[in-house]
């Protein structure tokens, strides 16, 4: 008997849009109200795309499984991974 599910399990996260408004709508609270003060205070194309751009990579963390229970444990210091080990996996020749 397996325990395997009959259908793969696509664990991709869906983009979000890279807009002011995609993003915002994505981020919850604080967050959200944090980006849209942060985006409307920054000066010049270069400063608003840096500040979508490390919002939007923080709504998409959001998004993906056991994101707070991942942030938990890296705020405890417990379940980390050395970076040699993540890369190996991220490039997929961890075995």
């Amino acid at each position: 008997m397996s325990a395997q599910p009959e259908h793969p399990v696509d664990h991709r996260v869906t983009a979000i849009p890279f807009s002011i408004n995609g993003i915002g709508e994505a981020l919850s609270g604080q967050k959200r109200a944090r980006f849209y003060g942060q985006v409307l205070a920054a000066e010049g194309s270069e400063a608003i795309d840096a500040t979508m751009r490390q919002w939007w990579q923080e709504a998409m963390l959001d998004r993906a499984p056991g994101a707070d229970t991942a942030r938990a444990n890296a705020a405890a210091g417990r379940n980390l991974v050395p970076i040699e080990e993540l890369m190996a996996r991220l490039e997929g020749t961890a075995g």
